[in-house]
Order: structure tokens, then C-alpha cells, then sequence
């Protein structure tokens, strides 16, 4: 078996080391990732500049300037000579849950894994410092034993979030749903030392459905959410009043 890793904090980041550690277990791994720490960088591609591929152990590439949906795509359709079984990608550092997952480079490497047409999962830790790394390995380590058993199909998207805690408290795995957080908080204004006006981006808003259910209650309760994601963004059940509202053609 082979697995594709990639993630969005750069191919130096701790998580991706404990991350390619244990699914080395299971598979032999490929790495390729950003030279950098690449977060929120979504479902972006790089379509106007070329992307410089650098090689620094076996099986080990970061890309230049590279987005984590560049690293996916690059590998599966010009890096790799041997296509891999799955892509997974992670594990990140914060975690990544309701709308979190629309900015997310994390979930996007992972999403252009299925675009591509494997299966993927997305690995994120419930803290920006993460001290729990071996919980963290374990879980990845049990959800790829279960892969084993019973594989994925290949439209399949799992969004893996695990609580910073010792693995003797966690409580267990909870399929979950997305949770919401409300509006973003206002942008950030400043000054900068040459008088100039900048901006920064406002902290995310606070969780607003943490509802039984929910990746956001999962995680509160102690649990590893595993929620499946798909890629198919239409609101079927508003096709039908939709087509009575849009304006016919004359």
C-alpha cells in the first residue's frame, strides 16, 4: 500500500512528521508539502507561475511557494511514478471543524486527493501547540487499522479532528456532523511605521451550533470526531422553489 501525505504548515511542521511516523506502519509513505506554513489557503491553485519541486530525502518533496492543493496535484499528476492508494493529509495544528473546514488548506489537500479521484482524510489536533502528539499518532494508527479492513471508497472524505489530551482520556470516536460558528469578527485596523493604513483579518467567530452531534461537541466531550465530508456544495432542497423563482426566457 502506498499513501500520499501532505499538509498546510509546511513540510517542516511537527504534525506531518507524526503523521508520516504512523502510517509508515501501514504503508509506505510519499511526502509533499509546502515549503511553508500555507494555512487558510482553502482550494487554491497556482495557475499563472511554475512550481519548483525539491527533493530532501526518499519519497520526501516540499514545493516552492506551493499551496496544499498544489502538492496534491503535483503529485498525483507529475511527481509520483507510483500512484498511491489514499491521500492523506495533516495533521494539522489547530483543529478544523464547522465552517473552518471552507478555508482550510488541511481538508484541501485532502479534497484534492478525492478530485483526483482517492480516497483522503483529513488529521487535525484540537490546539495550535499540540502536546499530545502521542494521542494524536494513535488515532491516526486505529483509524488506518480500520482502513485495512474496510477500505474507503474512493469518493470519500473523512475530516479527523482529535482533542489535546492524554490518549487515556479520550472517550472514543463520535461520527459527527459539521458544526457553525457565527460571523467573523470585524477586521483589524492599524497603522503602519510609515503612516500607512493595513488591515488584518479578524478572529474567527465563536461557536455558535455545538449541538449534540456536532464535531464542536465531539471534541468538548472528549471524543475523536470523524465527520464525512462531500464535495457536492448544491442545496437540493431548494431546486424545486428555485425553479419557480428564476426568470423565464423570452
Amino acid at each position: 500500500m502506498h499513501i500520499l501525505i501532505s499538509n498546510d504548515d509546511g513540510y517542516l511542521a511537527p504534525g506531518i512528521k507524526v503523521l508520516a511516523e504512523a502510517a509508515s506502519e501501514f504503508a509506505e509513505v510519499i511526502l509533499v508539502a509546502p515549503d511553508r506554513n500555507r494555512s487558510a489557503a482553502s482550494n487554491s491553485l497556482t495557475l499563472r507561475r511554475p512550481l519548483y519541486v525539491h527533493k530532501y530525502a526518499d519519497n520526501h518533496f516540499y514545493i516552492e511557494d506551493g499551496t496544499p492543493s498544489d502538492c496534491v496535484h503535483m503529485a498525483l499528476t507529475g511527481i509520483l511514478e507510483i500512484k498511491p492508494d489514499m491521500v492523506i493529509s495533516g495533521i494539522n495544528h489547530g483543529a478544523n471543524m464547522g465552517d473552518d473546514v471552507i478555508y482550510s488548506g488541511t481538508v484541501a489537500a485532502a479534497m484534492e486527493g478525492r478530485h483526483l479521484g482517492y480516497p483522503a482524510i483529513a488529521f487535525s489536533m484540537d490546539a495550535f501547540e499540540p502536546k499530545y502528539w502521542e494521542t494524536a499518532s494513535k488515532a491516526v494508527k486505529a483509524v488506518l487499522s480500520k482502513i485495512m479492513v474496510q477500505e474507503l471508497p474512493k469518493d470519500s472524505i473523512l475530516n479527523v479532528n482529535i482533542p489535546d489530551i492524554p490518549w487515556t482520556e479520550v472517550v472514543g470516536f463520535s461520527a459527527t456532523r459539521l458544526g457553525q460558528r457565527h460571523p467573523s469578527e470585524d477586521a483589524i485596523k492599524q497603522i503602519d511605521p510609515r503612516g500607512n493604513e493595513m488591515f488584518w483579518v479578524g478572529p474567527v467567530g465563536k461557536v455558535e451550533d455545538c449541538a449534540e452531534g456536532s464535531d464542536f461537541y465531539a471534541i468538548e466531550q472528549g471524543h475523536i470526531s470523524v465527520t464525512p465530508l462531500t464535495v457536492d456544495l448544491t442545496r437540493h432542497s431548494q431546486l424545486n422553489k428555485l425553479q419557480q423563482w428564476v426568470p423565464e426566457a423570452h
